[in-house]
């Protein structure tokens, strides 16, 4: 983006919002950055929800921001798949990973949900990917390449 200041940041819609900062914290390595509440005469004027919500900021250790954002109300709960490419308006976030096998195997023990078959997939030689759902439902990518700088020369 022409005039982007600062790195990506990412909003999740969450209905229980001590489990999510707990999942992102204590399972992903996410610091807790900050935690706002912001009344409904400032989030209806800006089209979030009528009501109010809570803001959460979370930080990984590379600077990319997750935001988890919980309305004062009761969202809708999120349609399931077995599929990540079967809603349309789905989205995922990926994170490319040193160590798939033990992240997918620390998930899987914590009763999150795995999508890929296998747990893990060789979608091309040299990348590996697994599918992982938060407590909620939101869609995780993790991905290993044998050769990251085959796909980010930049870093």
């Amino acid at each position: 983006m022409k005039n982007q200041v600062a790195p990506l940041e990412v909003g999740i819609c969450v209905y229980d919002l001590p489990t999510m900062i707990s999942f992102y914290t204590e399972r992903l390595g996410f610091e807790l950055i900050s935690e706002i509440p912001v009344p409904a005469e400032k989030s209806d004027p800006g089209g979030f929800c009528a009501e109010g919500y809570t803001i959460v900021r979370l930080q990984s250790g590379r600077g990319e921001r997750i935001k988890l954002v919980k309305s004062a109300g009761s969202p809708g709960a999120r349609p399931q798949s077995d599929y990540v490419l079967h809603q349309q308006g789905g989205n995922f976030l990926t994170f490319i990973v040193s160590d798939l096998r033990a992240i997918v195997d620390e998930l899987k023990a914590n009763g999150n949900r795995i999508l890929t078959r296998d747990d893990i997939s060789e979608v091309r030689p040299g990348v590996y990917l697994s599918n992982i759902c938060d407590p909620e439902g939101n869609i995780l990518e993790f991905v290993e390449y044998e050769d990251l700088s085959s796909y980010r020369s930049d870093l």
